[in-house]
């Protein structure tokens, strides 16, 4: 491995994550916007997603903490059962993932309103949410290097954080607290 090689694979990423990110502040804004105002205005968070789209998506839960909402991240112990007011948050590249759509559709039963980050707008899991963000990026399973050359679905992955702290960013901001304001909701017993 050379500095090279290094180089090279983080002006790959750069370029992949640019292009997504373009995309979606022209093109799908408006949707980031919904998905954001359905969290706002949830009376409890519940966050979802596998394998590495489960631990980006993590992330934006434990942001959306720190602004004050009520989160929880579904599969812990003490996750409570999903009912009227709350939203399911779920991240799935494919949307077709069974436990998710699974976990969207029970949501929907119990009264509950789902929003979506995914790559497949015609999949399960965007049928079942109120607000979708589609990500223009391959799925796990494409080897076809053209959406991405990354492997498996990185390149969806890195977008659901980014996504996420623009969701974060933008709440924040509207919400006129300040940094030191949010502060004392950090992690405190490491």
């Amino acid at each position: 491995m050379t500095p090279t090689a290094n180089a090279r694979a983080l002006q790959l990423i750069d370029d992949e994550l640019s292009g997504v990110i373009g995309h979606l502040a022209s093109e799908r804004a408006d949707r980031i916007a919904a998905l954001a105002a359905e969290l706002v205005g949830a009376r409890r968070v519940f966050v979802l997603g596998l394998g590495r789209s489960g631990l980006a998506l993590e992330m934006t839960g434990m942001r959306l903490m720190h602004l004050g909402l009520t989160v929880h991240i579904v599969g812990d112990a003490t996750t409570p059962a999903i009912g009227v007011g709350d939203v399911l948050l779920a991240a799935s590249g494919s949307g077709t993932t069974g436990g998710i759509v699974r976990a969207a559709e029970n949501a929907v039963s119990a009264g509950a309103r789902v929003v979506a980050i995914t790559a497949n707008a015609d999949s399960p899991l965007a049928a079942a949410s109120v607000a979708t963000v589609v990500v223009p990026a391959a799925g796990k399973l494409d080897r076809s290097g053209a959406a991405s050359a990354q492997y498996a679905g990185s390149l969806f992955e890195q977008a659901v954080v980014v996504i996420g702290d623009a969701v974060f960013h933008t709440l924040w901001l509207a919400s006129g607290a300040t940094a030191d304001d949010l502060w004392p909701r950090h992690a405190n017993l490491e």
